[in-house]
């Protein structure tokens, strides 16, 4: 009885009047009052990518974005740097060569960002782009763009800079336009809480510039951005999905961004004193790379993540987060990104705390209070 608690790192929980929006019946996508609901939609998401140029919109996963900002920038062959910072950076590389570019990988240990000191080693003449990714949602590490942004501006380099934040729009602070980001992809699960199914680049004029030759045609932004300009689009649009994304949209609006960012950095600092409190340690091991969406706690020796998420789900019905590639049976991954609040936090920390001891994992007691005490002195 009760509800579930959904507390992986997305997709998260929709809320109750997103998913009202959703239910509207479907109108005429060539019609005008779908042109309306597409211009109003264009201008809102520019405010979530903290940008003044387009945000292209497909029906699709956020790996579709991930293609799309590869096959509009680059040509075959092109060279790119890219940094192993978790299992979701791997997967995009891997792309990247499925597409015929040749990956420069800056191999890490899923415990630190992308290496801004690193990447100016690497910056040789015949590199197009850098690729990274903002929040890897398999390890709750971020990555620090704007050092990145500052190590190309030094060394002159003319590369693009493609970001994913798939597990941080809408969720941690990016600024598409301030940190000199050329493609930002990012999708609608997670922060924007939505169910899946969208899937963004927001373009910079670099960007629309640079177009590579690299086969496409579902993705091509030319045609999309032609389109939008009178409100439609060359394919069909997930109707009713974007009514949920102006719902959403609206709800971080009404909350302001600063606030939702303040939000979820006030939730991932509460859980990390929580984890430390039961004697765990963090994944994350740099403290200016914390994720404000997820956190990834690390087990003890001889102890299996994937029994205690199993143990939890059963008795107390919480999904948490599976550990992903190398990670598989080291580490849970709580999710405190989207439509939370402090007692949805009071409950998902209260139910790992009673999971780990059910599961005979050696804690210490109290990491609950120490997350709570925290939130009752953190406003």
């Amino acid at each position: 009885m009760g509800r579930h608690f959904l507390q992986i790192p997305g997709p998260t929980n929709v809320p109750d009047r997103v998913l009202r929006a959703i239910a509207q019946p479907t109108i005429d996508h060539r019609g005008p009052e779908f042109a309306r609901l597409a211009s109003e939609l264009l201008e809102r998401l520019k405010g979530v990518f903290q940008t003044a140029g387009p945000v292209v919109v497909y029906p699709s996963s956020g790996t579709g974005a991930w293609e799309a900002a590869l096959v509009n920038t680059l040509s075959p062959g092109d060279k790119v740097v890219a940094f192993e910072t978790g299992h979701f950076s791997t997967l995009w590389c891997e792309m990247a060569a499925r597409l015929g570019l040749v990956v420069d990988l800056v191999p890490g240990d899923w415990r630190h960002g992308a290496d801004p000191d690193a990447l100016a080693e690497r910056l040789t003449p015949d590199v197009a782009a850098v690729m990274v990714v903002h929040n890897e949602t398999s390890t709750g590490v971020r990555s620090r763009v704007p050092e990145i942004r500052a190590a190309l501006d030094r060394a002159g380099h003319p590369a693009l800079l493609l970001v994913d934040t798939i597990s941080s729009l809408g969720s941690m602070d990016h600024r598409h336009d301030e940190w000199g980001v050329d493609v930002t992809v990012g999708c609608s699960q997670k922060g924007l809480m939505l169910p899946p199914g969208i899937g963004f680049n927001a373009v910079s004029d670099k960007a629309l510039a640079h177009r590579g030759r690299l086969p496409r045609s579902y993705w091509d932004w030319e045609p999309i951005i032609e389109a939008n300009r009178r409100g439609f689009y060359p394919y069909t649009p997930p109707t009713n999905l974007l009514y949920g994304l102006r719902e959403a949209l609206i709800m971080l609006e009404e909350e302001g961004l600063p606030a939702v960012f303040a939000r979820h950095d006030r939730h991932a600092e509460a859980t990390r004193r929580a984890v430390r409190a039961w004697g765990l340690e963090v994944l994350c091991a740099d403290e200016r790379e914390h994720s404000s969406s997820l956190t990834a706690v690390l087990m003890p020796e001889g102890h299996d993540a994937d029994a205690v998420r199993r143990l939890i789900l059963e008795r107390y019905d919480m999904s948490l987060g599976t550990g992903l590639g190398r990670l598989a049976g080291r580490v849970f991954r709580i999710g405190h990104l989207g439509h939370f609040n402090d007692l949805m936090l009071a409950g998902t920390l209260s139910g790992v705390e009673m999971g780990l001891a059910a599961a005979g994992v050696p804690i210490k007691e109290g990491g609950t209070r120490a997350a709570l005490a925290y939130l009752e002195g953190g406003r």
